[in-house]
C-alpha cells in the first residue's frame, strides 16, 4: 500500500468512526452508566468485533481476487457507488434524536462489556456490507495482500479506539448535540456530505491509479 492510498484510508476511517451510529450510542451509554475507565472496555469489545467482521470479509475478498481480478475491480467500483448512496441517503435523512438509557445498580462486569461490544458488531449485517464496500478501495490486488489487510485493520482500530474514547468520556456533552431532530438532521447532512465526498475522492483515485 503506497502512502497516498494509506492517507486516504486514514482520513476515511475518521469519517466512518465519527459518524453517529450503534457503536457511538453503545459507548455513550457505557460512559454515562459506568464511567470512562470501566465503560471503555466496551470499546475494546467493539474493536474485537470489528476485527472479526474484517476477517470474515477479507476471507471472501481473497476468494474473489483468486477467482477473478476483474470481479474484484467491479466490486471496488460497486463499493464507491454504495458509499455515495450511503452518503446521499444520510444527507436526506432527518434522523431520530439519540436516546441513552441510564441504569442504576450494580456495575456490569468488564467481560460482559467486552462481550456486548463484540456482539454489537458481529451480529450487525450492515457492518459486513459496509466493510465489503470499504476494504477493496484500499487494496492493490497485484501486491502482497496480508500486509495491506493488517495496515487497514490497524488503521480502523486506531481511529475507532480514539473516537469511541471521546464518546465514552464525553458522553454527557456529546448527547447535547444528538438529542434533537434539528441537531441530528444537521449531523446527517455533514456526514452524508463527507461520505459522498469520500466516494468521489476514491473514484478519482481509482482513475488516476489506473491511468498510471
Amino acid at each position: 500500500m503506497n502512502l497516498d492510498m494509506w492517507v486516504t484510508c486514514f482520513v476515511a476511517s475518521w469519517i466512518f468512526s465519527l459518524s453517529p451510529g450503534a457503536g457511538s450510542v453503545f459507548s455513550m451509554t457505557n460512559g454515562l452508566n459506568y464511567g470512562f475507565k470501566r465503560g471503555y472496555f466496551g470499546v475494546i469489545g467493539l474493536v474485537l468485533g470489528l476485527w472479526i467482521v474484517f476477517l470474515a470479509v477479507v476471507v471472501g475478498l481473497g476468494a474473489i481476487i483468486q477467482a477473478s481480478p476483474l470481479a474484484f475491480n467491479i466490486l471496488k467500483w460497486a463499493g464507491v457507488a454504495y458509499l455515495f448512496y450511503l452518503g446521499l441517503d444520510q444527507w436526506r435523512s432527518k434522523g431520530s434524536p439519540v436516546k441513552v438509557k441510564e441504569e442504576h445498580g450494580t456495575p456490569v462486569s468488564i467481560m460482559s462489556l467486552i462481550a456486548k461490544g463484540v456482539a454489537l458488531n458481529v451480529v450487525n449485517p450492515k457492518g459486513y456490507i459496509f466493510m465489503l464496500a470499504v476494504i477493496p478501495q484500499f487494496i492493490e490486488y497485484s501486491a502482497p495482500l496480508t500486509p495491506q489487510y493488517l495496515i487497514i485493520a490497524m488503521t480502523f482500530a486506531f481511529t475507532d479506539l480514539v473516537v469511541m474514547a471521546g464518546y465514552t468520556g464525553l458522553a454527557a456533552k456529546a448527547l447535547v448535540y444528538l438529542k434533537t431532530e434539528a441537531h441530528m438532521s444537521m449531523l446527517n447532512k455533514v456526514f452524508g456530505a463527507l461520505f459522498m465526498a469520500a466516494a468521489m475522492v476514491l473514484a478519482t483515485f481509482h482513475q488516476v491509479h489506473q491511468v498510471s
